[in-house]
């Protein structure tokens, strides 16, 4: 397992990471995916005091981790980062006619990786890629817009070394299991079960390796 003891480890993203935690008690890890692998961690590994930290914040996009990258991650100088961000990089172009360009995405990303990777003696980066699922039915709309931003989590978890976890794909498999709605009641963000998946993707990927 790629997991030490007293390793800190942050999970940064949007509204699908926030999930209501906290903005005064980094205990309070709010009650999606986050909170689901700190209380697995917990059970299998009660001796090694994993610090689990999650600074989503809701309705971000990639330029708004990196306005607050100093105080949200370089700061706390994780051993394990996680991101999870992108869609509301797409869905502001559908909702308020904000695009954000596959390369402004790709820029701002890179800054990120630059900055821990150069700044910090983080040890592992697991990048998740954005998902999006076809509930309501216009959020179907929205795939040529997100398919690049899937492909550029993709590329940069090569060049940078990061584990990579297809999100898009496993929600994409899971929905033909069972409904989209099941999953993600508004295609975005994710129900309990849904968080599960997510939190079931990130501790096989942490435990196989």
């Amino acid at each position: 397992m790629l997991l030490k003891a007293g390793d800190i480890l942050l999970f940064q993203g949007d509204s699908v990471t926030d999930c209501g935690r906290s903005r005064e008690d980094d205990a309070r890890l709010g009650d999606g995916y986050p909170k689901i692998i700190s209380e697995y961690l917990k059970g299998k590994y009660p001796n090694a005091n994993f610090r689990v930290i999650n600074r989503g914040v809701s309705g971000d996009r990639a330029k708004d981790l990196e306005a607050r990258w100093d105080a949200d991650c370089l700061a706390i100088r994780p051993n394990v980062l996680t991101i999870l961000i992108g869609i509301n990089d797409t869905w502001r172009r559908f909702d308020r006619g904000d695009p954000t360009s596959a390369q402004a995405y790709r820029a701002s990303y890179r800054c990120l990786l630059e900055r821990v990777k150069n700044e910090t003696d983080i040890r592992n980066i697991i990048l998740i890629d954005p998902f999006v699922l076809p509930t309501p039915p216009d959020r179907a709309a929205w795939r040529d817009d997100l398919n690049p931003r899937i492909d550029i989590v993709r590329d940069l978890a090569r060049e940078y070394g990061a584990l990579y976890i297809p999100l898009d794909g496993l929600f994409a498999a899971a929905s033909c299991e069972r409904p989209c709605e099941y999953w993600a009641a508004d295609g975005v963000h994710p129900t309990p079960d849904g968080h599960g998946l997510i939190a079931d993707a990130w501790i096989r990927i942490v435990e196989n390796h």
